[in-house]
């Protein structure tokens, strides 16, 4: 008895090293997991593949939710994840994975209130961008009041993901506590930003997978628009060729500006294939508007650095985009980007200016405009009767004049404004040189995404439209971790209160 008593107590003793002291980081804790993996396989190939999908997936999910509501930062990053590589999943599947970003948005948001209840600290919101975004929120909120809207029920649906993804730039403000966690996220929106490129290299150069080609061949609209000019124009991970041509146009900006400051060399390079990369995407994407950036936003980086350096670099690149621009050619892609500038989109442009000139009186005589969700996706499913729902706005500011009125179309403007205007205030006021390049690259996205916004909706595209709260987010934080800037604040303030 005593014999089997002290089996019974050494067994316990090893245990209790084996799975609390050592954490199971240890051979027995190989062999159990090699018999959870061998078992969940048995069970997954008994079961349907839809089911043994959403298995896999729930179980992937439960740490993921746990990190994303401890570690507001981890969730940040598991955001922009999402936003990048939802496009290629809706290929897959047609459930409604969407919500599973507001899901996750909900969590964090919740998580921040929870801090933020305890700590009492909302100094991290204190910047002029925070007033406008707040203003916007509020005004969006107001907007179920609207007397001119056709439907509450497409208000819900719209302002859900607006406040929601407002919501964002508070909680990335948040979880911004740190130089590295601003610098590690823009690293992983840099690096999907790549992948994206060269994923798109490979539709262009290897072809579509299969999954693809069914995808384009189910819509008739979505294949006519993107076959064009005898070839497929590519679109990466995401949902049509200009969503994705955007987003390559300003985050290559980016990659060239960041390649400009004083990082590593390899750093350096490494941003400069990204950037090559990601023209080559933009080129094969075909869409225009992103020709159109590139050259604007090396205008911007030319005015804000006023070197002599920078300003033989921009006059070589400018002499080189106007060879390319005149040069005659054959070639489908060169030929869609000479397009641009050449005039040769003036019917489509002719056609805009009409739309914006038949709706003009509309805006005029409706200050708060027709309500959230009146044009577009929602309109057609909420009021198909309204000559609104089929109105072609195109352009983001024509679709805010028209939902929300000038009133809120001048709100929007003001925010946009406010962040190029603290963007560029803190590009000449910080003083440590790699903040400074941050700066000046995050000034040139949001001056990018501003002026794509008219003849496109480029903020409101995914992951665009994570990306630019995020951006907003890092300009409002990112000069508290310049030591210089604190202690040249710090005297400007004594001096004031003298």
């Amino acid at each position: 008895m005593n014999y089997t008593i002290s089996i019974f107590t050494s067994f316990k003793d090893w245990l209790v090293k084996q799975v609390v002291y050592q954490k199971l980081n240890n051979p027995l804790g190989y062999v159990l997991l090699l018999l959870f993996a061998l078992g969940l396989s048995f069970v997954l190939s008994m079961l349907p593949l839809k089911f043994a999908v959403l298995l896999v997936t729930g179980i992937l999910a439960i740490p993921v939710v746990a990190g994303i509501f401890i570690d507001l930062n981890f969730g940040i990053n598991v955001m922009v994840f999402a936003g990048f590589l939802l496009g290629l999943v809706a290929k897959y599947t047609d459930a409604p994975i969407g919500t599973a970003l507001d899901g996750m948005l909900m969590l964090m948001l919740v998580g921040m209130l929870a801090r933020l209840i305890k700590e009492k600290d909302f100094s991290f919101a204190k910047n002029p961008i925070s007033i406008f975004i707040f203003a916007w929120i509020y005004y969006n909120l107001l907007e179920v009041l609207n007397p001119w809207a056709g439907s509450r029920l497409a208000w819900v649906y719209t302002v859900r993901s607006v406040a929601l993804l407002l919501a964002l730039y508070f909680i990335a403000c948040y979880a911004f506590s740190s130089y590295k966690r601003i610098v590690t996220t823009l690293k992983v929106i840099l690096f999907f930003g790549f992948v994206s490129a060269l994923y798109s290299l490979k539709q262009e150069w290897i072809g579509f997978s299969q999954a693809e080609i069914t995808w384009l061949n189910a819509d008739e609209e979505r294949f006519m628009l993107i076959f064009q000019w005898d070839r497929m124009r590519v679109f990466s991970f995401f949902s049509d060729p200009t969503t994705f041509g955007i987003l390559m146009g300003y985050m290559s900006m980016l990659c060239l500006v960041l390649a400009s400051g004083p990082f590593k060399i390899w750093r350096r390079i490494a941003l400069l294939v990204a950037s090559v990369s990601m023209l080559l995407g933009m080129a094969y994407a075909g869409s225009r508007t992103p020709f159109v950036m590139l050259p604007m936003g090396v205008l911007m980086f030319l005015v804000l650095t006023f070197k002599r350096q920078t300003i033989i670099a921009g006059l070589f690149f400018f002499m080189v985009g106007g060879v390319l621009v005149m040069k005659s050619t054959n070639n489908a892609v060169v030929w869609r980007i000479q397009s641009a500038f050449r005039g040769e989109s003036s019917d489509t442009i002719d056609v805009r200016m009409q739309n914006q000139a038949k709706v003009q009186p509309y805006i005029h005589a409706h200050p708060v405009g027709a309500g959230l969700g009146s044009t577009g996706y929602w309109g057609k499913r909420f009021t198909p009767d309204s000559w609104l729902a089929s109105f072609a706005h195109d352009s983001l500011y024509v679709r805010l004049a028209v939902e929300t009125g000038w009133i809120g179309l001048i709100i929007y403007i003001g925010l946009l404004f406010t962040a190029m205007r603290t963007s560029i205030r803190y590009y000449f006021r910080v003083k440590d040189p790699k903040i400074k390049t941050i700066y000046l690259s995050l000034t040139i996205t949001v001056f990018l995404l501003a002026l794509a916004s008219y003849p496109q909706e480029a903020i409101t595209l995914l992951p665009t439209s994570i990306v630019f709260y995020i951006v907003l987010a890092m300009i409002a934080r990112l000069k508290d971790f310049d030591p210089n800037f604190a202690k040249q604040s710090a005297v400007v303030e004594s001096s004031t209160m003298k």
